[in-house]
């Protein structure tokens, strides 16, 4: 199979070769360009299958200049037990009538970001070694807060990369920089940047499209993306959907002949995106609910076909959903309007020149026919924590319970009750202190590693592996830089050797 950019068709790769650059040199996005169907008979054998088995069929469909055995050797090392701490990976836990969580954070970083992040850098080895790769690869990420740990614990001291990862300095929770900054590894770098996560993200988007890249080559690396604009990103998380559906037919939830919702909690846009090709590919899915917080701005683009920046950005408990610029927005828009390159151009340079566009007619009718769109704020997402612990003795974090709060208000206009999956982003121990607040207990200390041990005082949750010892591990990244200074700190990093980026 082969992938094209989104905003010119004709830059046409490889598998192999579209997740060694991450982004097309035009600035686009590279796609399949065949969306691989898959018939409901082809996946009765998977019923009873692992995740593992179930990562490997679809990965086959999409990366087929891949080897079997590479693809194989690479889930097997991804998807195992010492990097999650649940043998069913991305279980499935029953909530409600007709509603069930996908619980996406049981890898190293505890959040939804680990199942692909614990796997692309297997595949990004694998393609440097069969494509002959001279250059040492340089992963270049900005994060709202779970990309960044989950990129730099999947990439810490891999082979012939290096990986640098770009934060807001006042934009993550504390618990998710806490992560970032004690971060252990030879070749990696964590810098924060005075500035909103979109202020970081265009940053790191600027680097991609400047004259570093050939600096960069003549010295021996090679830029590429560990966000989900690259496709070795998003391929993985096409996965769980068609896992949770089948975890869905084994425990005789729905049958083969049901449709089941799909609530995704999202900032960028990726995680509801992978549903999309999931439906796309034949999966039975009804409507994809995206679920946005405060900033609101995919909730208004979905209701009216007017996707505007400018507004207010709003700092939130769900940080890693405070995000208005949508990166993998482009490969829907790419869809509604029948892979015309052109027109994805056009609006892509509308944006970047006024912060807006729109779209109308057959496009707006097809997303609209596509997802419903909904927003909780940042007492509405409390209210659910709450009323979810309370009901069901269910934690949620901060991010689901925006999806949680979505869903029920879809519920209360639409009175659709189709069997339902919440797809559950983060642990709530990632964001103790706003998840204690909206439980309505006030500790006294104000250091959120302490929150850690109330939080599992009061509820009988246990705490995440990956977060109990992050209290002993030393500050190893202290650096905070202005957005002009984002492509020099790159240069400092890779002037430095390997060992001596403290």
């Amino acid at each position: 199979m082969l992938y094209e950019s989104t905003r010119e068709k004709k830059n046409v790769l490889g598998a192999m070769e579209a997740i060694k650059q991450g982004i097309s040199p035009d600035g686009g996005l590279f796609v399949p360009q065949t969306i691989p169907a898959v018939l409901i008979k082809d996946l009765a054998s998977l019923v009873r299958a692992d995740y593992r088995e179930r990562a490997k069929f679809i990965l086959n469909l999409y990366l087929t200049d891949f080897k079997k055995e590479d693809i194989n050797n690479s889930v097997q090392a991804a998807y195992n037990e010492k990097s999650f701490q649940s043998p069913d990976i991305a279980p499935l836990e029953p909530l409600a009538d007709n509603l069930h969580t996908l619980e996406l954070w049981h890898g190293p970083t505890a959040a939804f970001k680990d199942m692909a992040l614990q796997l692309l850098p297997h595949l990004m080895t694998r393609a440097i070694i069969n494509t002959n790769e001279d250059k040492e690869i340089v992963i270049l990420t900005a994060t709202s807060g779970d990309t960044g740990k989950a990129a730099l614990e999947g990439f810490k001291d891999v082979e012939g990369t290096r990986i640098m990862v770009f934060y807001p300095a006042k934009g993550v929770s504390n618990m998710q920089r806490l992560q970032m900054i004690t971060q252990e590894g030879e070749n990696v770098k964590v810098m924060g940047v005075e500035g909103n996560f979109d202020d970081t993200q265009s940053g790191v988007k600027s680097i991609f499209a400047s004259d570093i890249n050939k600096q960069l080559e003549d010295k021996g690396f090679r830029l590429s993306s560990a966000n989900s604009i690259n496709w070795g990103r998003l391929v993985p998380q096409i996965v769980y959907y068609f896992s949770a559906w089948l975890d869905l037919l084994k425990t005789g939830a729905i049958t083969e002949s049901q449709s089941f919702n799909v609530v995704v909690p999202t900032g960028n846009f990726g995680n509801i995106l992978a549903a999309y090709y999931a439906k796309a590919m034949g999966l039975p899915i009804g409507r994809l609910i995206c679920a946005s917080n405060d900033n609101s701005i995919l909730t208004d683009f979905i209701n009216t076909g007017v996707y505007d920046t400018n507004r207010r950005f709003y700092t939130t408990t769900s940080p890693s959903m405070d995000i208005l610029i949508s990166s993998n927005l482009e490969r829907l828009l790419y869809e509604l309007y029948d892979r015309d390159d052109k027109k994805v151009l056009s609006l892509m340079q509308e944006l970047a020149t006024t912060g807006k566009y729109s779209i109308d007619g057959e496009a707006l009718k097809r997303l609209q026919a596509l997802m419903y769109g909904g927003y909780a704020n940042m007492d509405q997402a409390g209210l659910a924590i709450r009323e979810t612990f309370r009901e069901y003795d269910y934690l949620l974090d901060t991010h689901t319970a925006v999806g949680k709060s979505v869903y029920d208000e879809y519920r209360k206009e639409t009175g659709d009750d189709l069997a339902t999956i919440l797809v559950s982003t983060a642990s709530p121990y990632k964001f103790p202190a706003y998840v204690l607040d909206a439980l309505e207990i006030r500790p006294d200390s104000e250091d959120e590693l302490d929150h850690l041990e109330i939080l599992k005082k009061v509820t009988g949750k246990a705490i995440p592996g990956p977060l109990k010892g992050l209290a002993s591990k030393p500050i190893k990244h202290k650096g905070v830089c202005e957005i002009k200074d984002m492509e020099g700190q790159v240069l400092s990093f890779l002037e430095q050797g390997l060992g001596e980026n403290e």
